[in-house]
């Protein structure tokens, strides 16, 4: 290709990599350190929204809130503390500094797997070609026999509610707050928009959930979204579900607005706009490429993650698969693997792990109880509290339930395992068993066997398991 007008002649690579998120950098670290020459093409700064817009800053903000329940509770525990107040600016000061610790971190390890980084927005041209626009009109040509779409995602927005960041917010402005608002509106119950509506509440907001559908967190298991649904509307967070959302017009006082949905209105000082997130596929593929996106803005691959163009393949929030950082790591793996010569095992993506930060957190793997029915399975389930766990009950945080789904055998026992799902304390840190369990197709009584330490909060796992394989100790 001539290089355009104020471009540098063309770079050649063995793989160029668009966008560094967490499906992008991993690609370059994986591909580095097997010795592939990698270009990374990066618009803004390396770790995506994972890590300055998403994942971690909203943890880091998740743990401020838990911090605050600690503190309002130190009293059962004989620890006196008066006049406690939750500075949002120092909270926000804190955050940046995790995230630039982590950033300099990727810089770094970038660096040593020779990782060739390319600042500048990137698109691909025809013949496997990426042109990178930097900054003052610099134009910069690659080219490679192998090229990754990894471009990521943004919030969606809804008609009626116009992002200003003042009123109206999505995720990005919501994780940039300085001060907690007196009241908020969260229209969606996913994910997301539940971690956003436990954070807010445990620190002072009076908030509204709105969801169209007739339940929060789709695809969690009915029980332990019923867990959740309780401690939120314990805790002050009112649920509405079933509802569509018609707009907002200010409110008398000129600092709130007033949401209209159904035939309800509701006045509050912000609005979180959390309906998911789109693939940033826009200008990334230049007429010509052979590269089928589809009418949601997803660019359409392989179970191998290849597009329809030879030599290009996407990864991450860019392919419709489930947006999660760690479903990238893997699937940029998937990629490289083949770049190499070798044959990976495509994703089994009905059996990755969710989590969900909530207050209590949420965890699972594999089918829910509902949905595996409908899949056409024949299921045993056994579900138990956490509520006489040893350990649950020396933090304070009992409330929860473990719930295991298992493929009913010919004798009625429960074989192999087909989803966990957990909610409670720290379960997001103790799915791998179960995940690893569902992703083998360990059976129960397989898995039963397995020690667990006491006092742990673990326990309630092994337990719940024991009474699937029909051997409970302390659970029924």
């Amino acid at each position: 290709m001539v290089p355009t007008a104020g471009s540098s002649p063309e770079q050649t690579f063995d793989v160029i990599v668009i966008g560094g998120g967490p499906a992008g950098y991993a690609a370059g670290l994986y591909g580095g350190r097997q010795g592939l020459r990698v270009a990374l093409v990066e618009k803004d700064k390396v770790g995506g929204t994972c890590l300055h817009r998403g994942c971690i800053p909203a943890k880091e903000l998740l743990e401020t809130a838990a911090v605050y329940r600690t503190v309002q509770g130190a009293r059962d525990y004989g620890v006196n503390v008066d006049g406690w107040t939750v500075d949002f600016s120092t909270t926000q000061t804190r955050k940046r500094r995790v995230i630039d610790q982590q950033h300099k971190g990727l810089q770094g390890l970038l660096k040593r797997c020779k990782v060739t980084t390319f600042a500048g927005t990137g698109s691909l041209q025809p013949g496997r070609v990426v042109r990178v626009e930097g900054a003052e009109g610099s134009v910069t040509d690659l080219s490679a026999p192998a090229v990754l779409l990894a471009a990521g995602s943004v919030p969606r927005t809804i008609p009626g509610f116009a992002v200003d960041g003042r009123t109206v917010l999505t995720s990005d402005e919501v994780l940039e707050l300085e001060r907690v608002p007196a009241s908020a509106a969260v229209i969606g119950g996913g994910a997301i928009g539940c971690e956003f509506a436990s954070m807010l509440a445990d620190m002072g907001s009076k908030v509204t959930v709105l969801e169209a559908l007739p339940s929060i967190l789709p695809g969690v298991d009915k029980d332990v979204t019923a867990v959740v649904a309780k401690s939120f509307s314990r805790r002050g967070i009112d649920i509405r579900t079933g509802v569509s959302v018609k707009g907002h017009s200010p409110a008398g006082d000129g600092k709130s607005t007033v949401v209209r949905f159904g035939e309800d209105n509701l006045e509050v000082e912000v609005v979180v706009v959390s309906v998911g997130r789109r693939p940033y596929s826009d200008r990334l593929i230049a007429p010509g490429c052979g590269v089928e996106v589809d009418e949601r803005g997803f660019v359409k691959v392989d179970e191998l993650l290849q597009t329809s163009a030879e030599g290009v393949w996407a990864a991450g929030d860019l392919v419709a698969t489930p947006g999660l950082a760690h479903v990238g790591f893997a699937e940029a793996m998937v990629v490289i693997d083949q770049l190499l010569g070798r044959a990976p095992t495509p994703i089994d993506y009905g059996k990755v792990p969710w989590c969900v930060y909530t207050h209590p957190e949420v965890a699972f793997a594999g089918y829910s109880e509902d949905a595996a029915k409908e899949a056409g399975y024949d299921v045993v389930t056994k579900k138990d509290p956490f509520v006489g766990n040893g350990r649950a009950a020396v933090l304070g945080d009992a409330e929860g339930v473990v719930k295991l789904i298992a493929e009913r055998q010919v004798d009625g026992s429960a074989g192999r395992l087909l989803g966990v799902h957990m909610a409670g304390p720290w379960v997001t840190e103790q799915l791998g068993q179960g995940y690893l369990a569902v992703n083998w197709e360990a059976t129960a009584e397989e898995v039963a066997l397995l020690v667990q330490p006491h006092p742990s909060l673990s326990e309630v796992f092994g337990e719940t398991m024991l009474a699937l394989a029909g051997r409970g100790l302390h659970v029924g």
